[in-house]
């Protein structure tokens, strides 16, 4: 085991060039340069060893030209939600030993200069991985977007899709926890097992085997949708919209089918949010980064009380990271995608 002071090897994962269409290994370089373990001279920051990196959609934005919003530079590391130990700190907010988890360059050892942006890990009866999904931003995106965005009543009709990746799997379970009919669609017979019989949803299809989406969630659905969790966009959306009952909320918290299109898809029923009166919102995690203690106080006693589960697909080690991230886009995870880079 390295010690503080020690020059090791530090293997990274660096984003080549902007990408257009579907990302392919290719668009990343598995290298290894060295760096000493301590501090540079006057830094106010943190030397932190990497344990968890997280495989999330948002990703996919940071890999095109989007000026002007954020987005990873050809040439630089990857960076991304992770988690991770304070080897060594400059800053009075941590101490050696802290576990953190926020922002990450795919690393596996990493000096940050602004460490009040992370978030400080207080509960440890917990996988540490969980800071990368339930506990993290997957977690938070889920609760908020459920509670807030969709205000869900005892014996609403909530319909997920992409039910059995990282926010939709907790969707689901939140909405049942709230007295809801709950029914999630994915794109594997495992996934859909996965839905049915572990999650506890009311009722599942495979959207790949449905001919007529609107026909599947009339099947599902006799007396319409109140609440629409939306993760797929395109055509799933579309038939959703001839299935929303009069007053119904759509979260919008991502539209996977359409990241990696040249030209999106339109949507050609938005004429029902008139018709219905339908709310349609779309959010981000960080709207709610500074409500995190609210969202802890009520996540943690679910998890310890086993009333949510929480499935993940883990690979082991920085170099399997790349294809483990572009593998969420053809559906290949089951359950939420992480990268496991240390367990100490």
């Amino acid at each position: 085991m390295a010690n503080l002071g020690d020059e090791v090897k530090n293997k990274q994962v660096i984003f080549r060039d902007f990408v257009s269409g579907f990302p392919q290994e290719s668009d990343f370089i598995v290298s290894s340069s060295s760096i000493r373990l301590k501090l540079p001279e006057a830094s106010n920051g943190v030397l932190l060893k990497t344990l968890y990196l997280s495989c999330d959609p948002f990703m996919r934005f940071l890999m095109e030209s989007r000026p002007p919003a954020t987005s990873y530079s050809p040439g630089s590391l990857l960076f991304g939600f992770g988690v991770a130990r304070v080897l060594e700190s400059a800053h009075s907010n941590f101490k050696e030993g802290d576990l953190l988890w926020g922002m990450l360059k795919w690393e596996e050892y990493s000096v940050v200069e602004e460490p009040e942006k992370l978030f400080k890990i207080q509960h440890t009866d917990v996988p540490l991985s969980y800071y990368t999904g339930i506990l993290g931003m997957p977690g938070i995106t889920a609760y908020f977007g459920f509670h807030d965005i969709c205000s869900p009543k005892k014996g609403e009709y909530v319909f997920v899709s992409a039910a059995s990746g990282a926010v939709g799997q907790l969707v689901g379970q939140l909405a049942k926890l709230m007295g809801c009919y709950v029914v999630g669609s994915a794109g594997s017979r495992e996934k859909i097992e996965l839905l049915k019989n572990k999650f506890g949803f009311d009722e599942v299809f495979n959207y790949k085997e449905e001919r007529d989406l609107n026909a599947a969630l009339k099947r599902c659905f006799p007396e319409g949708i109140d609440i629409y969790f939306e993760n797929v966009g395109g055509k799933t959306l579309d038939a959703v919209l001839l299935n929303m009952r009069p007053h119904g909320r759509i979260a919008v918290c991502g539209m996977i089918s359409q990241y990696n299109l040249g030209q999106s898809e339109g949507v050609h029923n938005l004429l029902r949010l008139m018709t219905q009166r339908v709310r349609m919102e779309g959010f981000r995690a960080p709207d709610y980064f500074h409500r995190y203690a609210e969202f802890l106080e009520a996540m943690l006693p679910y998890i310890r009380e086993g009333k949510i589960t929480y499935v993940e697909d883990t690979v082991h080690g920085l170099e399997r990271g790349p294809a483990a991230l572009i593998g969420l886009f053809s559906g290949r995870n089951v359950g939420k995608q992480v990268v496991a880079i240390s367990t100490e």
